[in-house]
């Protein structure tokens, strides 16, 4: 997979580099900062973009911005944001833009190399990889929403799961169930949510996307988790 990466870091962009590369990847770019990023994107035609969130000058937003504009932009193109900290705004800006494939991820999960390039993996396969951390403050603030209050338990946890782009054999096998019985709980928190089924990954975003723009108001820019 053709891979441009984004990062101010020199130790983490250059270690990203290795990773990739080693895993069977070609890094087609490796920059700094945003400066030629837009034109990188379209020269180089990557198949997925690695981005910081907080990028200079500000080490505010740049990143997340920059995200936003590719994904408008270039809308299939699939991304994963690197983040030190969870920033739930920025998960939810992404997560209401849609679009391809998506990856929220914090930066020590690249410390678990393996963790790590099967997030990526996951990512070029279609799918939506949330960092279970994120996915756990966004599950907490989202808690006073009636649709989630109609959630079991059970379904919060698969949720969750889903989530993180859990397949429905491994969700089985985290929680001693059958295949057949998270089928069940995952057509119940269809109905419960509202929610028309759709084939593959993308009811992740649907699920995340719909929460986030039909929430109540005072939850801000809080989202809540997906559906496979």
């Amino acid at each position: 997979m053709r891979i441009l990466i984004c990062e101010d870091s020199v130790l983490l962009r250059e270690g990203l580099v290795r990773l990739l590369e080693d895993a069977g990847h070609e890094v087609i770019a490796a920059l700094p900062d945003t400066h030629g990023l837009t034109d990188a994107v379209v020269e180089k035609n990557p198949e997925l973009c690695i981005l910081d969130v907080r990028l200079p000058p500000t080490f505010t937003d740049e990143g997340i911005r920059a995200a936003l504009e590719i994904r408008a932009a270039h809308p299939s193109l699939p991304l994963l944001v690197l983040s030190q900290y969870v920033e739930e705004r920025y998960a939810s800006d992404l997560i209401a833009a849609q679009g391809g494939a998506l990856g929220y991820l914090l930066k020590d999960r690249v410390a678990d190399v393996a963790e790590f390039i099967e997030s990526v993996r996951r990512i070029e396969a279609g799918a939506t990889v949330l960092d279970p951390e994120v996915v756990a403050q966004l599950l907490t603030r989202r808690n006073r929403d009636e649709r989630m209050l109609r959630l079991t338990e059970r379904e919060r946890t698969v949720l969750a799961l889903i989530a993180e782009g859990k397949q429905n054999s491994t969700i089985a096998e985290l929680l001693f169930l059958s295949e057949a019985s998270v089928e069940k709980h995952i057509t119940a928190i269809f109905q419960k949510l509202g929610l028309e089924p759709e084939d593959g990954n993308r009811r992740v975003l649907a699920a995340l996307a719909h929460i986030e723009s039909t929430g109540s108001a005072d939850a801000g820019h809080e989202t809540q988790g997906g559906l496979r």
